[in-house]
């Protein structure tokens, strides 16, 4: 069992706990305590809070004996108050200067970018036009014509599954807008071919406008209905991606600082383990990647539910930490009109790996962002621009989070997982941290770091080294699990905010 705070009034099981069996302290367990889940390490009455992390996860909703099973069954959610004491935590970084920084081997392009991989994608403006893309990019791998290009990683079809029905003076506009051209100017495309149908809402000479787009060798547009269907339009697709190949494959890794690197946090298939393994450990690594003057960005809105109040400590100023809580509030609006809570969140995997509610499971998805200041907030798909430990508003699904941090221009991936989340994303690698060593040994073809030896003695700070070092490593061309496996073609999912007409 291990105690997390003295202010904890829950002890968590490192492993089984068989009923009538004694945990430390002293405690005789009234129930079956399963691995990640919790085990009252005082009588909690009736309407007490439930501590863990020193916070509060949820409230009793009836007395909860010394010893009992702590969960969903007696722990509840309830409004209190929260001291968001903006920037009262904030503090300078001490940055490395730029010869001491770790280095890797990137892809440093015109605009002064660093990609860590070199794709070409066939991106879409509708639905309508997602099986032409994916007709584009399978022709292309099956015609061969890749293998005399060394230095591109590959083609993806990123295909929209909406588009059509969207006003575009709307957030939907908006959104897929900000998110395709994200797409299209991430550091790791060397080329893009954006193809639509030609009659959709997201029309194409509007997005090219807003965004003072003129066509060039490595970045072209067409549409099936001016093509003249959807063979032609395969057959140009394949031509202008032929066309484009000598100029995406000019391209040579060199030597480049950790301060080129943004990385994008995510975690899925969360358990009991998360908040004490993978989601600190990680969190080292992003204050070890400040430090070296890179950026780490935290996202999944929902799931840091409850814990915001830690992040506005650390807000570099009140605006930044009020641009956090607006945010927050637009969600619990936006849950409400929808019929919906924020507790729907954790998932029935989550819950049963010994997540009993939100409030606990975003103490520990707030802990991948580290302990430095929070520097800026954006909203989904937004570039990110500045420097540090930054926060972008997304949903909590997994997909929708990465597309936006992907789009916001993150070109490396961190992802903890403790129930064993199948993910990758093209063009972005992605390193699979497992929370637990039983998840880490079953699903060996999937993660690439294992954080369940935390609980067998290694260091939090050990093991955030060893993440950062894997980050220098896969950003130099290093194959992460997924991308061994091909994962990435299907996990482009930009988030639909507003009606649907």
């Amino acid at each position: 069992m291990l105690r997390l705070s003295s202010a904890d009034n829950v002890l968590v099981a490192i492993d089984t706990v068989d009923k009538g069996a004694e945990a430390p302290e002293g405690i005789i367990a009234l129930d079956r305590i399963g691995k990640g889940h919790k085990m009252a390490s005082v009588a909690i009455k009736s309407g007490e809070p439930v501590r863990k992390f020193g916070q509060i996860i949820g409230f009793a909703k009836q007395d909860v004996p010394k010893g009992a099973w702590v969960h969903e069954h007696n722990t509840g959610m309830q409004d209190f108050d929260r001291d968001y004491a903006f920037a009262q935590d904030a503090k300078p970084e001490d940055i490395l200067p730029l010869e001491k920084q770790a280095t890797f081997q990137g892809i440093r392009r015109a605009n002064g970018k660093v990609g860590t991989r070199n794709y070409i994608g066939v991106l879409t403006s509708v639905n309508c036009s997602a099986t032409v893309a994916g007709f584009i990019a399978e022709e292309v791998k099956r015609s061969g014509m890749l293998d005399a290009y060394p230095n591109i990683d590959g083609i993806v079809a990123l295909k929209m599954d909406n588009g059509c029905v969207v006003d575009y003076r709307g957030v939907i506009f908006d959104i897929l807008k900000r998110t395709a051209w994200g797409y299209a100017t991430n550091p790791n495309m060397g080329g893009v071919l954006m193809v639509g149908l030609g009659c959709e809402g997201f029309q194409i000479p509007r997005f090219k406008e807003a965004y003072g787009v003129v066509e060039n060798e490595t970045f072209r547009t067409m549409t099936i209905q001016e093509t003249g269907g959807t063979k032609k339009t395969v057959s140009a697709g394949v031509a202008a991606i032929r066309d484009m190949l000598p100029h995406v494959n000019n391209v040579k890794r060199e030597t480049c600082h950790a301060s080129d690197l943004i990385v994008a946090l995510q975690c899925g298939g969360s358990d009991g383990y998360s908040g004490i393994t993978a989601n600190p450990a990680l969190g080292a690594a992003v204050d070890i990647l400040v430090r070296h003057g890179g950026t780490g960005i935290l996202s999944e809105t929902p799931e840091i539910y409850g814990a915001e109040h830690l992040l506005t400590r650390r807000a570099a100023n009140r605006e930044v930490g009020e641009k956090l809580v607006d945010i927050i509030k637009w969600w619990e609006d936006y849950t409400k009109r929808n019929n919906m809570e924020m507790n729907n969140n954790p998932s029935p995997g989550n819950k049963l790996g010994g997540l009993t509610t939100i409030l606990e499971k975003s103490l520990g998805a707030a802990a991948k962002g580290g302990t430095t200041t929070l520097r800026h907030v954006y909203r989904y798909a937004e570039p990110v621009t500045g420097k540090g430990f930054v926060f972008m508003d997304t949903p909590g699904y997994d997909p929708v989070a990465a597309t936006g941090q992907v789009a916001g221009g993150a070109n490396l991936l961190c992802f903890t997982t403790g129930r064993g989340s199948a993910y990758g994303c093209k063009p972005v690698p992605s390193i699979k941290l497992a929370t637990n060593t039983d998840i880490y040994n079953r699903m060996i073809d999937d993660m690439d770091i294992n954080c369940g030896d935390i609980l067998d003695g290694v260091s939090i700070e050990e093991k955030g080294q060893q993440i950062f070092e894997l980050m220098l490593k896969v950003a130099s061309g290093h194959k992460t699990k997924s991308e061994e496996l091909g994962y990435g073609d299907n996990e482009y999912v930009p988030w639909h905010v507003g009606a649907m007409m």
